[in-house]
Order: C-alpha cells, then structure tokens, then sequence
C-alpha cells in the first residue's frame, strides 16, 4: 500500500515536489528551528502525535478526559481493526525483509515461493477485545491484505533482479521494500512524546507516510506534518510530502486512494496552534464540555453521558 503507482510518482516528481520547491516553507516552521517560537513549547506537557491531530471530538472533550480526568475507555471497535490491519501490514514488509536478508539473492525463488505462501498475522492477541463475528470478518481482511502485499513485493523483485544482475541483499531490500515501517521518533524537542512512531517513511525523497482505514478527513494531514517535523529537529533536513494512504475493502477487494500534500506553512502552524491549545488545556484542566453533536462510536461517549 505504500509503494506508488508509475501515476502517482509522476505526479510526485512532475507536480508535488516542484510546488514544494517553488513555495518554500517560512524558517521558523522548520523542525530544527525547535528553540525558537513558534515552535518552542509553550507549556510544560508532553503530547502524543495522535492527541494533537486527533479532530473526532468537536471540543477535543476526550483527549481531557484521558488526560486530566485519568478515565482509561475501552477502544473503539473501529480502533482496534485499524491496529489489526496496520500489523498485518507491518508483519508482510518486515517479514520480506527478512527473507531476502536470510536467503539470498541467489535464492530468490524460495523467497518468492516463501512469500507467497506467508502466513497472515495471527487474530490471537487480539481475540479477547472483539466480539466472534469481527474476529471472522478481521480473518478475511487481513488475508486479503497479506495476497495484495506479498504479490506486489514478489513483482517487485522479479522485476529488480531482471535489472539488477549483481545487486547483494541490502539494496534488495532498499530497491523492493523502499520503506520503513514504524519508525522510532523522539518529539521531545517540539513539546511531544519521546516515544514516537510513524507508519513508514521513504528516503529516497523523505516523505511521511500514514495508513487509514477509515473516510478521509481534513485533520488527518496534521499526522504526517507532526512527523515531519519531528524528522526535521532530529536529523535537520526538509521534509516537504506526506502522504495518506486511504484503504477500504469493496466485494472483498482491496481499494485504495492516496492523499499526496505538501506539507507547507498552513499545515505547520495548524500542527503548532493545535499542540498549543490542547497542552493548555491539559496543563491548566481546562474542561472543554460536551460536543453539541458527539461523534458516531465515540469511544468516550459513556464517560461524557453517564
């Protein structure tokens, strides 16, 4: 899912990264200007990607109630699907990786072979916080995940290897599985958890990578801005793209869209004016009360309408 289509690099290297270049980003809102307003923290709390870029509260009253009022609710059914996916997703790269490393280039067949014939991700762990008949439709998705992956990542090194006739494994690797996956971040420089992690991200152009399964919205950018930035305080070079990847299942298909940006100046002060308020509102307990309209599945609906 996280590999680009010959359109969609195109489009990056013809569309994006030239409009990226032409409008700059303002100094201060680099991630290595971290010492300095507006980037500086304001306030003495740390906070957690998702917490500032989540928008599902109108009044951000759930990130209040986690924080200040200390109430552990259950996660959303919908939550705990996207986190099933997302290993799955996780365990298909990692585990190429690890064959090609283990193998060989000159076993390339069995890797191949040993790809296709991968196991999906076990449910077992997970078992325990869905209801039965979830955990048999999760079966059938995560499955689905694994074939569309694995067959993408066996065409991906046949196609390398016909190129490549002395390539070793570590540029396999870089060539067919071009990604990090969950990347360890500290965002203690820009008043945010040390303990970071990005869904994927590519350094062949660095750009943010963010997997939803869920319908697109507005607030999602500010993830992939929120890392970039960390990117750039942690090893001082720009970061200018990010990239939502949005996947659905349709007639037991795969369907997948992917929201190529720039991550310019409006998104940066957007990522700093939601950091802002929300670490003011933890730090002097500020309750932000109820939403007239509370999202569908709120997992923190009981706590806000008991």
């Amino acid at each position: 899912m996280y590999f680009l289509t010959d359109e969609e690099r195109k489009q990056l290297l013809r569309g994006y990264l030239p409009k990226a270049r032409e409008r700059g980003v303002a100094e201060e809102l680099r991630g290595w200007n971290w010492h300095q307003p507006p980037l500086e923290p304001v306030y003495d709390t740390v906070l957690a990607i998702y917490e500032v870029a989540n928008g599902y509260c109108p009044t951000n009253r759930d990130l209040y109630l986690r924080r200040v009022q200390k109430v552990r609710p259950e996660p959303s059914p919908a939550m705990v699907r996207g986190k099933i996916l997302h290993a799955a997703m996780v365990h298909v790269l990692v585990s190429a990786k690890r064959l090609i490393y283990t193998e060989g280039v000159n076993n390339y067949t069995k890797i191949c072979q040993a790809l296709q014939e991968l196991e999906s991700l076990s449910l077992e762990p997970y078992a325990r916080d869905l209801a039965e008949d979830d955990v048999n439709d999760l079966k059938e998705k995560v499955q689905i995940v694994t074939d569309f992956e694995t067959s993408r990542i066996v065409s991906r090194i046949q196609e390398i290897l016909i190129k490549q006739p002395y390539i070793g494994e570590d540029s396999l690797v870089n060539l067919a599985v071009p990604v990090v996956v969950e990347q360890r971040l500290d965002g203690s420089f820009l008043g945010l958890s040390s303990n970071l992690s990005t869904d994927a991200f590519t350094f062949c152009e660095p750009m943010i990578m963010d997997l939803k399964f869920g319908e697109p919205k507005d607030f999602h950018r500010l993830c992939t801005t929120g890392y970039a930035m960390v990117m750039e305080a942690i090893y001082e070079f720009p970061v200018n793209i990010g990239c939502l990847v949005y996947a659905k299942f349709q007639d037991n298909r795969l369907i997948i869209k992917k929201d190529l940006h720039v991550i310019d100046d409006e998104l940066r002060q957007w990522f700093i004016e939601a950091r802002d308020d929300k670490a003011r509102m933890i730090y002097e307990e500020i309750d932000p009360g109820t939403p007239e309209q509370c999202p569908a599945n709120c997992y923190c609906y009981s706590h806000c309408h008991s």
